[in-house]
């Protein structure tokens, strides 16, 4: 039987985000960013990845470069990545972003953020997971660009989720890296050592 999960939505924030020296800012969109982001968030079902800035010339930028794997010819040669893009919004602030789960779901949505630093209120991934098994409502999961998202941001969300621990000390994810390892671990399949062997008789007792 197929696990029942929450909609989990995503935002990319550009806007109000950090700089290097701890000040608020708007950061450029990427084209890099727009497409890994889009790519992952088809891989995991992901309903809706909501890019979110205040700037007109940066919304036009990310609508130019969508539009030609939407509607144009980007999206008949490849009709996978067309398929993708189109999960993108471009919306100019979390509210309009907010308003648009409203009107997909009829509830107001749960806002995780995430980011490189953590903080006391911090929950596991793991913790994560078991509440999107049993949540019914959808959840908007936050990635700040830049340096990470404003404090303003954080303090707004119901929770914050814990920084994804390195191997070495070493804590500089790109975003859409750190989206990726977040999507699989909160929506990915699980499976276990004997599975990811091909070694499934081993899991049952011997008779």
């Amino acid at each position: 039987m197929e696990m029942k999960m929450a909609h989990l939505y995503v935002a990319l924030v550009h806007y109000p985000v950090l700089n290097r020296m701890g000040d608020i800012i708007a950061s450029a969109i990427t084209n890099l960013d727009l497409h890994d982001l889009a790519r992952s968030c088809c891989t995991y079902g992901v309903p809706a990845c909501y890019i979110v800035t205040p700037l007109q010339d940066q919304q036009a930028l990310a609508r130019r470069l969508t539009a030609h794997w939407i509607t144009g010819k980007g999206g008949e040669i490849l009709p996978e990545r067309r398929r993708a893009l189109e999960l993108l919004q471009v919306v100019e602030d979390l509210a309009r972003a907010r308003e648009d789960i409203r009107e997909r779901t009829g509830e107001e949505p749960i806002l995780w953020a995430t980011s490189a630093k953590g903080g006391q209120a911090s929950m596991s991934h793991a913790e994560a997971r078991l509440l999107l098994e049993s949540e019914e409502r959808s959840v908007m999961l936050l990635f700040g660009t830049g340096w990470g998202l404003a404090p303003e941001v954080i303090e707004q969300a119901d929770g914050l989720l814990d920084p994804i621990p390195g191997a070495n000390g070493y804590n500089h994810l790109s975003v859409r890296s750190a989206a990726s390892i977040l999507m699989d671990r909160l929506l990915g399949r699980r499976t276990t050592i004997w599975d990811e062997l091909g070694l499934r008789r081993f899991r049952d007792p011997v008779q």
